[in-house]
């Protein structure tokens, strides 16, 4: 019997299906994908879909097709690690080296992005980032509005900064927030003892305090960070002060 699909197009599930198989390690690089007519078969979708399945997964870095070797998977290098499609592949069981890389990328964004928001934020952003605050203090512990609140804090701050780059990290920040969202251990109470540190964030942009804004989403992100290493069981030491971050 033939799958239903709803939605998306046929093809951008077929994707999705092929790039989650091979960002969970069921497919690893250098593996070659069954044959055209095979994997059509198996998936139980036309030739025509699976063809234009394979050019988004190549246009992501995951596979490269060549004539008379056919379809091999790439190396993870080669991956497009910030396309939102393979940010997303990493769920629902996330790498713990991969999520944390991704908190590591944070704190080298996001602590220069609130000194610019200090500076460069309009009324109406900085209003929009004590809203996304007054969202993250009423959600409701232990749901999905912990973590869409906190996002929403933050994407509104990348907003504020005028960078058009800066805005493009959204999806990384989702990303890290739903992984640690499904992996915290520290419930409700976590959320709450992190509401201070983001009402401090705010207050820095809102007061024009560049400075201050970078330290205390500094303050923020580290210290999210080491309740990460612990949930994932990773050891207490690190580099981050030799490194700088």
């Amino acid at each position: 019997m033939s799958r239903t699909y709803a939605k998306r197009s046929l093809h951008s599930i077929v994707a999705h299906d092929l790039g989650a198989r091979i960002v969970s390690g069921k497919l690893v690089p250098g593996d070659v994908l069954p044959t055209e007519a095979a994997l059509s078969e198996s998936l139980d979708v036309s030739r025509t879909a699976l063809r234009e399945a394979i050019k988004i997964l190549s246009a992501k870095g995951l596979i490269e097709s060549r004539p008379k070797t056919g379809t091999r998977v790439k190396p993870r290098s080669s991956w497009n690690l910030l396309d939102p499609d393979v940010l997303s592949w990493h769920f629902p069981d996330p790498d713990p080296a991969f999520l944390y890389a991704l908190f590591e990328t944070r704190l080298i964004i996001e602590p220069n992005t609130a000194a610019m928001a200090a500076v460069r934020a309009t009324k109406e952003e900085i209003k929009a980032i004590s809203d996304a605050y007054d969202a993250m203090e009423s959600a409701e512990r232990g749901t999905e509005a912990v973590y869409i609140t906190d996002l929403e804090f933050h994407q509104a701050i990348l907003n504020a900064s005028a960078n058009d780059f800066m805005k493009s990290f959204g999806m990384l920040i989702e990303t890290a927030l739903i992984g640690s969202f499904r992996l915290s251990s520290g419930g409700p109470a976590a959320h709450v003892q992190s509401l201070p540190d983001h009402h401090a964030v705010y207050a820095a942009i809102s007061h024009r305090d560049p400075e201050e804004a970078r330290a205390t989403m500094h303050k923020l992100l580290r210290r999210t960070m080491r309740q990460l290493r612990q949930q994932l069981g990773m050891s207490v030491d690190h580099d981050w002060d030799q490194i700088g971050l």
